[in-house]
């Protein structure tokens, strides 16, 4: 007996689009490494925020100036100026 899906898959599949069991699996695991890694990073920056932290740094006001650090200044500024609005707006 012949399997159908197989055989359907064999006949209308372009051959570039074949899976090969070992490229699947070199991008399996290429992308695992790549999690790893991710992974070891985010340990290591928590470490750093857990040293400032026991040098006294607030570690909320740390990240948000390493976002900062991260935009435009033209989009810092127009954040602040409508931050500033919505203060007035509410009498803060």
């Amino acid at each position: 007996m012949t399997d159908i899906a197989t055989e359907q898959q064999d006949d209308t599949t372009p051959s570039q689009y074949r899976v090969t069991a070992g490229e699947l699996r070199q991008f399996i695991e290429r992308y695992e490494r790549l999690d790893a890694g991710k992974r070891d990073i985010a340990d290591q920056q928590k470490d750093v925020m857990t040293e400032a932290k026991a040098r006294g740094y607030d570690t909320k006001v740390l990240r948000k100036i390493i976002s900062l650090r991260k935009k435009d200044p033209q989009e810092i500024s127009e954040e602040e100026a409508v931050l500033e609005l919505y203060r007035e707006a509410l009498g803060m």
